[in-house]
C-alpha cells in the first residue's frame, strides 16, 4: 500500500469519516463514497486503542473492498493520546502499512481485497515528518514479516544471510557472514554443534552500522534457526508446524537495523545472527553432549530441542569484541513464555532496573508490548551443569518449571562476561499476530519497532 500526504481528499478516493452508529458501513453523501467507522468511547481511548484504531481504517477498507481511500487527520486527535504530531503521523502510517499487508506471497492469484493507496489528509503539515518515518517503519516491519514468513523449504542459513545482504542493501551499514570453516577456527563449537545434524551449512550474520561517532555500539543478538524440528528430540506433531518462523528474532535485528540505517539515525548497532537448521539425523547432536562454546565455557546438552539458547551464547561471546554498550538478545526461545503472557507482550529478563524501564517505556511508545521477569541470583542453580559448565534446560526438578527464566538464566552465564547491561527478550509469544489486531495471520514482525526505539534511546 502506498502512503500518500495531501490538503484535500482526491476526488477519486472513498473517504474515511466517523460514525454516530456502532458499525462500519459504507454510504453515499451527495458525490461522495463514505466509509463510516464508529470510534471507541472516550474512555476507552488512549494510545493503544489509537493504534488498533488505524489498523481497523484499513481493515474496514478491505472488507468493503476499497481500493484507494482517503482519511482526514482530524479522526486521530484524539486529545487522551497526548501525541505529537511527529508522533501521531508515525503511528498512523506504520499500523496502516502493518494492516495492509497481506501474506500472499506464494499464492497463484492475488488477494482479491487489497488497499493500494490511502491519502491522509488536513492540515496537520507537522504530521508529514511523522508519516514518512512511519511508512519506513510499517515497510521494515512487513519486510521481518516476509522474511519470517519464508517457507522453512525455501529458507537455509546461508538465504537468510542473503536476505541480511538484500535488506541493507544501498545503505551505510555493512554485512558479513562467517562459514562453517570460519566458526570452526574461530572456536564456535555451539553454533556447530546444533548445525552437526543439517546439511545445510551454519552462518554467523554480522551487520555494522555506524553513524554515531565514536560511542560504544548497541548489539543485538538475534535467533536464526532457520527450521526447527527440535532434533533428535523431536518436536510433536503440532509444535512443529510454524518453525519455519523460529528465526524472527534474528529477521527481526535485520530489518531494525535496516530501518535505522535508512532513517539514517545517528546511532551505532551491530546485528549478530548466529543462523542454523536444527535436524534430526545420523550425524545429528544428542541429548548428554558436551559442547564446548565459543567463550570456553562448555555446554551439557540435556535436550536438542532447547538449541535456541545455545547458538546465542556464542553469539554473544562474538558480541564482546565489540564492547557494547547495551546487549540485547532477541529470540523466540521459549513457549513457555506464551503460557505467561498469552500472545499479547513479549517476556524481557535483566538485572538492570534502569534498563527494565527503558524496555518497558519504549514498547509503549512503539506498540511492541513488553512485561518483564525475573533474572534473580536464585535461579542460577537451575543452569549449573552436571558434566559440563552450563546445563541448556533445567536441572533442578521439573525442567517445565521457569521455563521462560531458565531460559534468560542460560544466556546470562554468557553475557556476565560482558561490561554491559543485558537484556534477553523471549518473543516467542509475539511470535505471529494475535486474533484481535487487525492484522494478518502469520508472523507478527515483532519486536521491530521496540528494537528501533531501543537504539534511538539506549544510554
Amino acid at each position: 500500500m502506498k502512503i500518500t500526504i495531501g490538503k484535500n481528499a482526491p476526488k477519486t478516493t472513498t473517504v474515511v469519516a466517523a460514525s454516530n452508529d456502532t458499525t462500519t458501513r459504507l454510504v453515499r453523501r451527495g458525490r461522495e463514497e463514505v466509509l463510516e467507522i464508529p470510534l471507541p468511547k472516550p474512555e476507552q481511548r488512549n494510545v493503544r486503542s489509537l493504534r488498533i484504531f488505524a489498523r481497523k481504517v484499513i481493515a474496514s477498507a478491505k472488507q468493503n473492498k476499497l481500493t484507494h481511500i482517503s482519511v482526514p487527520i482530524e479522526l486521530f486527535l484524539w486529545k487522551e493520546a497526548s501525541l505529537s504530531p511527529e508522533e501521531l503521523g508515525e503511528l498512523i502510517a506504520s499500523n496502516m502499512l502493518m494492516a495492509a499487508f497481506e501474506p500472499s506471497h506464494h499464492k497463484s492469484t492475488p488477494p482479491e481485497a487489497v488497499v493500494e493507496e490511502c491519502t491522509i489528509f488536513g492540515n496537520r503539515s507537522a504530521a508529514a515528518t511523522g508519516i514518512r518515518r512511519g511508512v519506513v517503519i510499517g515497510e521494515a516491519v512487513n519486510e521481518c514479516r516476509i522474511l519470517s514468513n519464508t517457507p522453512g523449504g525455501d529458507m537455509t542459513p546461508k538465504k537468510l544471510a542473503q536476505a541480511a545482504k538484500d535488506a541493507l542493501r544501498g545503505t551505510q551499514a555493512k554485512v558479513k557472514v562467517l562459514g562453517k570453516k570460519e566458526l570452526g577456527k574461530l572456536g564456535a563449537g555451539a553454533i556447530l554443534g546444533v548445525a552437526r545434524g543439517s546439511d545445510e551449512d551454519p552462518q554467523l550474520i554480522v551487520i555494522e552500522y555506524k553513524a554515531g561517532g565514536s560511542k560504544a555500539p548497541v548489539v543485538l543478538v538475534g535467533k536464526g534457526v532457520t527450521f526447527d524440528t527440535g532434533g533428535l528430540n523431536l518436536k510433536p506433531e503440532s509444535s512443529m508446524y510454524e518453525m519455519h518462523m523460529d528465526m524472527a528474532g534474528g529477521a527481526s535485528v535485520i530489518h531494525a537495523i535496516a530501518a535505522a540505517a535508512k532513517l539514517k539515525l545517528k546511532v551505532n548497532a551491530v546485528g549478530i545472527i548466529p543462523a542454523v537448521e536444527n535436524m534430526p539425523s545420523g550425524s545429528a547432536y544428542h541429548p548428554g553432549d558436551i559442547l564446548k562454546s565459543l567463550s570456553g565455557k562448555t555446554i551439557e546438552i540435556l535436550n536438542t530441542d532447547a538449541e535456541g539458547r545455545v547458538i546465542l551464547a556464542d553469539g554473544i561471546t562474538y558480541a564482546k569484541r565489540y564492547k557494547p554498550r547495551l546487549l540485547v538478545t532477541v529470540a523466540t526461545l521459549t513457549g513457555a513464555v506464551l503460557v505467561a503472557l498469552g500472545q499479547q507482550a513479549s517476556g524481557i529478563l535483566t538485572r538492570d532496573p534502569k534498563m527494565e524501564k527503558l524496555f518497558r517505556e519504549a514498547g509503549e511508545e512503539s506498540g511492541d508490548y513488553v512485561w518483564p521477569l525475573p533474572l534473580w541470583d536464585e535461579y542460577e542453580e537451575m543452569v549449573k551443569g552436571t558434566f559440563g559448565d552450563v546445563a541448556n534446560i533445567s536441572t533442578m526438578g521439573n525442567s517445565r518449571y521457569g521455563g521462560v527464566i531458565s531460559g534468560g538464566m542460560f544466556l546470562w552465564q554468557f553475557a556476565k562476561e560482558i561490561e554491559a547491561p543485558f537484556v534477553h527478550i523471549d518473543m516467542a509469544s509475539r511470535m505471529t499476530s494475535a486474533p484481535n489486531e487487525h492484522l494478518a495471520k502469520g508472523a507478527a514482525g515483532a519486536p521491530v519497532r521496540l528494537l528501533l526505539k531501543v537504539l534511538e534511546q539506549a544510554p
